[in-house]
């Protein structure tokens, strides 16, 4: 079964690949490749990444797999973050958001050259700077569809109001915002106004950036140039026993439905309505496979109903993001 992206259909738990390139430690591409081609023959279509994770390097990355397979690809990439030159991660000092009309026209054409490919399926505004006029941005990424190098139009972490704002230039096909058990804030309008609209949102880190697996229990874990080690406010000390204590509760759950929490995680995320679609980031096809499963689950009322008690909205300790990286979002 799948879902909705615009007039595209794609698997309703796609694949994050950030993690492939950037962020969560060591990196192998050769796995990263095999979890790709796995991905795509399992009929997880959805592949989702950006021209700042790892400075390009991701995109790089995805180029021989998309290129080769470009019919069974839904691509996703972004732009709008812009760091300063050598740096790899979006957390390096010096990091600004460009959503200017120029660096939207720029950046898809270095998008496109990285990838080897024509078209971008979804291109997202990764974040927006509040001084650009959104009009101005979406104005911009409209040409990119006129002229055919891209399909459909996204945002990420933006205001409802802007969604409204930029919907009202060209249609907007998706919202990409963090939401999982761990992260409910789309709860309060956003998720109401993509249902108004006719948006897709697309849920990324829908499992706690690895917290909701219940394989996480301490920094410790955690390898040599893995941000959630030193930027990552809810696997900080003073927060991360109180969050795995919310986890424990969601592993008691998932035990007795039968499966891992991660899937329980994500079975309960697919059930919040069908304009949703997750993007569980994974190397791995051990994980992959795992996640991909948590699609055939189907909850009862009560199951989701202990689940969404399990981490009530405001439980969770410790901000999404460290402040600088904040006051990137919601705008």
């Amino acid at each position: 079964m799948t879902r909705k992206i615009a007039d595209a259909d794609v698997a309703p738990i796609g694949l994050g690949c950030m993690g492939m390139s950037v962020a969560y430690g060591p990196t192998d591409d050769a796995e990263s490749t095999r979890t790709l081609h796995r991905a795509l023959d399992l009929g997880v279509n959805h592949l989702d990444t950006s021209d700042a994770y790892g400075a390009g390097a991701n995109e790089r990355l995805l180029a021989p797999v998309v290129q080769a397979r470009r019919a069974d690809v839904y691509l996703a990439t972004k732009f709008g973050i812009r760091m300063p030159p050598g740096a790899s991660h979006s957390a390096t000092p010096g990091t600004r958001v460009d959503s200017s009309a120029e660096w939207a026209t720029e950046a898809c054409d270095a998008s496109l050259s990285r990838l080897g490919i024509d078209t971008i399926d979804l291109y997202y505004l990764h974040r927006r700077d509040p001084a650009t006029p959104i009009e101005e941005t979406v104005g911009a990424m409209a040409a990119l569809v006129a002229a055919g190098k891209v399909r459909h139009l996204g945002l990420s972490e933006v205001s409802p109001a802007t969604l409204r704002a930029a919907h009202a230039i060209h249609p907007i096909a998706a919202v990409q915002m963090e939401y999982s058990l761990f992260s409910r804030d789309v709860e309060r309008e956003m998720l109401a106004t993509c249902r108004e609209l006719g948006v897709t949102l697309v849920a990324y880190s829908p499992v706690g950036r690895g917290l909701l697996t219940g394989a996480i229990t301490s920094t410790a874990q955690l390898g040599d140039g893995d941000f959630r080690a030193t930027a990552a406010p809810r696997f900080a000390p003073e927060n991360l026993d109180a969050n795995l204590a919310l986890v424990e509760r969601v592993r008691e759950v998932a035990a007795e439905i039968g499966c891992t929490p991660a899937q329980a995680a994500l079975a309960w995320l697919l059930a919040q309505g069908d304009e949703v679609v997750a993007i569980p980031g994974t190397r791995r096809v051990k994980y992959l496979e795992e996640n991909t499963a948590a699609a055939d689950l189907r909850l009862t009322a009560d199951q989701l109903a202990r689940l969404t008690a399990a981490v009530p909205p405001g439980a969770v300790a410790g901000e999404r993001y460290a402040e600088a990286a904040m006051r990137f979002i919601g705008h």
